[in-house]
């Protein structure tokens, strides 16, 4: 390693220390019991509530999926997606977070999502919770694996490093500081990598507009390629056989811009919907102190989300002017935070750039590993296989389900072509389609049944693959978001089969008024 490889390498393991340290310092209060290690015995407060739900919802894609995509194909694609992701994220902690948080508690004080939605309809038989469980396996599996594929493209390109080596490094770090703290170091590092993720992302647009001789000239140089600088047209690389951007005397190729239509818009701003059923986010509303601290809580998100995401769109646009040809794939240009962070900033400062990335893949990829191994543990383990199971026996299934999933992300994560970007938008499909529409029937619909509930899961669940795999390739109308069209089944399904079967008894209806009229004992 050359002198500024070396520094930059220095300021990120300092980080790395510190996000160790703070699992380590909450590592005693979170293994008292497993509502301390899963929710945090509901006690966060109003900024860390804020911070810690979007830096862990964010994660490296943040800083390198939607650049990325910006930089690919221009503004269109990276600008609805982020206009669909601001306003779910607002209309989520406007109506989700109150009600949601007080129903937690009221169905006998849950401590997770599969719970919650056990507990929420009274099952003896515990079907709702094996297959919220069962589903939150599936989907977080494949987002560890996202950031894991984050850790290794960062590190790989840092350090000229073997990928597959640092993937599996990091995948092992996040590992280990996860098992440490639970949900309170999660909570308290996550806050800490959102402060350092919107500092990265204001450094370097800043810097970099003044590379590039200002707005003006950005937007010329954007303006100049057919489809780039449009919100309804798309950028079109002309590609080589190897799958490479053709460039020509130092600049890259581009074909004729495609159309941006109506439907692919609404369909990108489906991404919007995919908060409603993200379990990382809603957790934050079940553990926060005070129902009436929310309201803060959603203006701090609101804050860092808008420019978190209007910043990182712009990084991937500029990018293309200062370095035009450096990436000529999209997996590649998923990288063109890193290229802009190394080259103009000085090593040590850049290195603490650069953990912006590693603090958004950890405070992900932590989030998932948990939340994931407490739906096993929990509500497989205890609620399902061994009802008599000690608080110890959980927490010691916990550990041992961290390490398979973990695994299973590893094994998915090796293709180093992997595109964050893709691998992330299936898993967010997955959870919106799944938990999105049960999620705001049984907080705001009385009516709702259990057999609903389960109906409703397994057709949005299976239509995101079906969408995906089957139905997606054939293009056409077909080629939407599958998050739109398996939502929207999802929550026809739930309303369908609940007025066709048997209304919820008299406790579960007396349980929902109580939650309306704020009442949660």
């Amino acid at each position: 390693m050359d002198k500024n490889t070396v520094q930059i390498l220095i300021a990120m393991v300092i980080y790395m220390a510190a996000v160790v340290g703070i699992g380590i310092v909450y590592a005693k209060k979170a293994n008292k019991s497993s509502e301390n290690y899963y929710l945090g015995g509901r006690s966060l407060g109003p900024w860390v509530t804020a911070m810690s739900a979007e830096a862990s919802d964010m994660s490296g894609w943040l800083l390198m999926g939607l650049p990325g995509v910006a930089y690919w194909c221009g503004l269109a694609d990276a600008a609805w997606t982020a206009i669909g992701l601001a306003i779910g994220t607002y209309f989520n902690w406007l109506i989700v977070s109150k009600r949601l948080r007080r129903y937690s508690i009221r169905a006998n004080n849950s401590i997770t999502l599969p719970e919650f939605f056990s507990n929420r309809f009274r099952e003896e038989k515990k079907v709702i919770m094996t297959l919220s469980a069962l589903f939150i396996l599936i989907f977080f599996t494949v987002y560890a694996a996202s950031c894991f594929v984050t850790c290794g493209k960062l590190f790989s390109t840092l350090f000229g490093l073997d990928y597959k080596v640092m993937m599996i490094l990091g995948a092992v770090f996040v590992l280990v500081y996860t098992i440490l703290g639970g949900f309170l170091a999660e909570s308290a590092s996550d806050f800490m990598q959102a402060i350092v993720m919107i500092g990265a992302l204001s450094v370097i647009v800043v810097i970099s507009i003044f590379k590039a001789g200002g707005i003006d000239a950005v937007a010329e140089n954007a303006q100049s390629i057919p489809g780039f600088f449009e919100f309804f047209g798309l950028a079109s690389p002309s590609l080589s056989e190897a799958g490479e951007q053709i460039v020509e005397n130092g600049a890259p190729v581009f074909g004729e811009s495609s159309k941006y239509g109506f439907l692919t818009v609404v369909s990108t701003m489906a991404w919007g919907l995919g908060y409603f059923g993200m379990p990382q986010v809603l957790l934050r509303f079940m553990a926060i102190r005070k129902e009436s601290e929310l309201k803060m809580s959603r203006r701090i998100a609101m804050v860092w989300v808008v420019v978190s995401l209007a910043v990182a769109v712009f990084i991937g646009i500029i990018g293309r002017q200062l370095f035009p040809a450096a990436h000529l794939t999209s997996a590649s240009a998923e990288s063109i935070f890193i290229t802009l962070s190394t080259s103009f900033l000085p090593p040590i400062i850049a290195g603490f750039v650069m953990a912006g990335i590693l603090a958004a893949t950890i405070s992900s990829s932590d989030s998932y590993l948990l939340i994931a191994a407490s739906a096993f543990a929990k509500n497989i383990y205890q609620g399902v296989v061994k009802k008599n199971a000690s608080d110890k026996q959980v927490m010691l299934m916990t550990r041992i389900t961290l390490l398979v999933i973990a695994a299973i992300g590893i094994v998915i994560a090796l293709d180093e072509n992997s595109v964050i970007f893709q691998v992330v938008s299936f898993a967010w499909a997955g959870f919106g389609a799944t938990f999105g529409p049960i999620m705001l029937l049984s907080l705001f619909w009385k009516r709702t049944t259990r057999a609903g509930a389960i109906a409703g899961m397994v057709s949005g669940a299976g239509m995101v693959f079906f969408w995906k795999l089957v139905l997606k390739p054939m293009g056409g109308i077909f080629g939407i978001y599958e998050l739109l069209p398996a939502f929207i089944l999802s929550a026809i399904v739930i309303v369908a089969v609940s007025l066709v079967t048997k209304k919820p008894s008299k406790e579960i209806e007396e349980d929902f008024e109580a939650v309306k009229a704020g009442n949660v004992e």
